[in-house]
């Protein structure tokens, strides 16, 4: 099959004029600063944040009474093939992503065209961390999750090493396999010379923090069946963390005076200790939780009895409750958002109100990363670090204490291995289907069908599913609720009003996003349905 990977812009004329030129329009990179320079296009500036979002547990359908502002909103919800065309979609995630490898391989050879100096190294590790990072964001939406028990079968993404230098290249999906291989040996190679000196403002790059935090997620989903993958989650987040990683998380007491324009802001901010990478991007994802498309969206059922209000480990429910989260929510019954992601307009004719709806994507915190060293600790059967590292984002995420309506006074307390298997020993499992009208039989403990690895009964478990409640309400609006679904095969469902509520089931094979069309039409292999 013969597909062109990237939609580069191609300078065809005559037979003669196309062999004297250059098959695109790269640039000719032959000094150190054009290395530096060109790797700023190695970051997606798309994110599928929205198709991730929009694919899981977190949102549900309001009733055709609501609109629907966007054809792709609908599409994604009903886990049907994508045909709509914009910034959030398939093809421009595609395109983007390849685009941003492109780079990245156009900075890697022009160091070995240089000699391969010394002098940049940081730029050849941060080019492949760059590679690495976007075909592993495009395997968590085309391909269903790592699992080494099937791994050498599962189709993965072309795997792109070098700069094109031909309109038409031959291309294969390759397996998970060897693409999870490729991922890891570019991490493994970079990690070593990631430096934050060559950087003016370093979380806008692969800094040293968040090249660590995108091996600690990344060897979380690389699965291992002698465990050595959680060995190096626990390494890798601890370079993060440091030694006290109650002073490395995000402090949500810092945002309770906070309007929510001011939490968009403040969240997204360099200097917050616990952002470690940023990367502004075109898209509309700003509007999951807002009052636009208000149909599909994450809504007060979802919040009193699955998300921030419902009671969690830390003790109370509901808006006044120890949770911060929950007492920072802004929005309807129908769109229930804390606003950190929020969209950033671009006028192009402030005349006509057209333009470019943005926003600034966090892809790695602190607070993530310990919640993966969590789950790592956990398989580990080392409960008591688990805990540990459960109740610091607890700390740092709750009031100490508060006073209720009746003038009580409640006092937040410490999550122990004790505590943390009590509480759910004591929930039951969320039913499939769970109606979207009242919610009532919703709870937060999902069961779980690992993909390739166990997860034993009674401890394990209870640990298992503080740590993916905690992750859920973490990464609230950013799509990771997506890949802890696939990874741990929880069963969705989404109600549809007028239709019989469609069940994702474990083997359902509408986890892995469809390819493009036109990749498709291309020659690549499509995914199977």
């Amino acid at each position: 099959m013969y597909i062109a990977l990237i939609g580069t812009a191609f300078l065809l004329g005559s037979c003669d004029d196309f062999l004297n030129t250059m098959p695109d329009n790269r640039a000719e990179i032959d000094t150190e600063a054009k290395v530096t320079s060109i790797l700023v296009s190695a970051y997606p500036n798309k994110t599928p944040v929205l198709m991730m979002e929009y694919s899981s547990d977190n949102v549900v359908d309001h009733g055709p009474q609501y609109s629907v502002n966007y054809k792709d909103q609908e599409e994604i919800y009903l886990w049907s093939d994508i045909t709509s065309d914009g910034n959030d979609d398939p093809r421009y995630m595609w395109q983007t992503h390849y685009s941003a490898i492109a780079a990245a391989n156009q900075a890697i050879q022009a160091i070995y065209d240089l000699g391969d100096p010394a002098s940049l190294a940081p730029q050849k590790a941060e080019a492949l961390m760059c590679r690495a990072y976007a075909h592993f964001v495009l395997a968590n939406v085309f391909c269903l999750p790592y699992n080494p028990e099937t791994a050498d079968k599962d189709m993965g993404i072309p795997y792109s090493e070098k700069p094109e230098t031909q309109v038409i290249v031959k291309y294969e999906r390759g397996t998970m396999a060897e693409l999870y291989e490729k991922i890891n040996a570019d991490i493994e190679a970079a990690l070593p010379y990631i430096s934050d000196d060559v950087y003016t403002v370093p979380k806008y790059h692969f800094n040293k923090k968040a090249a660590y935090a995108f091996a600690t997620r990344f060897n979380l989903f690389y699965v291992k069946p002698d465990k050595s993958n959680y060995q190096k989650v626990v390494e890798y987040a601890t370079q993060v963390l440091g030694s006290n990683p109650d002073r490395a998380l995000r402090q949500m007491t810092n945002y309770i005076p906070l309007g929510a324009g001011d939490v968009t802001n403040a969240y997204v901010q360099a200097s917050e200790n616990c952002n470690l990478l940023i990367i502004p991007a075109y898209s509309a994802a700003g509007r999951i939780g807002s009052g636009s498309g208000p149909r599909y969206n994450h809504g007060r059922e979802i919040t009193t009895y699955e998300t921030y209000w419902a009671k969690g480990p830390w003790g109370s429910s509901g808006s006044s409750s120890f949770l911060i989260l929950g007492r920072k929510l802004y929005g309807s019954n129908q769109t229930v958002r804390f606003p950190k992601l929020d969209e950033f307009w671009e006028y192009t004719d402030k005349t006509s109100g057209t333009g470019f709806a943005h926003i600034v994507f966090v892809p790695f915190t602190t607070n993530e990363t310990l919640l993966c060293r969590a789950e790592a600790y956990t398989f580990l059967e080392k409960y008591e670090e688990a805990a540990a590292d459960l109740n610091s984002w607890q700390v740092t995420n709750c009031l100490s204490s508060y006073v209720d309506d009746d003038g009580m006074t409640h006092t937040l307390q410490t999550l122990t291995r004790e505590s943390i298997n009590k509480f759910w020993n004591d929930i039951k499992y969320c039913p499939i289907p769970s109606m979207a009208d009242g919610g009532s039989d919703r709870t937060i403990k999902k069961e779980l069908h690992p993909q390739g690895f166990t997860v034993a009964s009674g401890e394990q478990e209870n640990f298992i599913q503080c740590v993916l409640h905690m992750r859920r309400i973490e990464t609230m609006h950013d799509g990771q609720r997506w890949c802890d679904i696939k990874r741990y095969g929880i069963e969705v469902a989404h109600n549809r009003y007028g239709l019989a509520t469609d069940i994702l089931k474990v083997g359902d094979l509408r986890r892995a996003i469809q390819l493009p069309s036109d990749v498709i039409d291309a020659g690549l292999a499509a995914n199977p349905r």
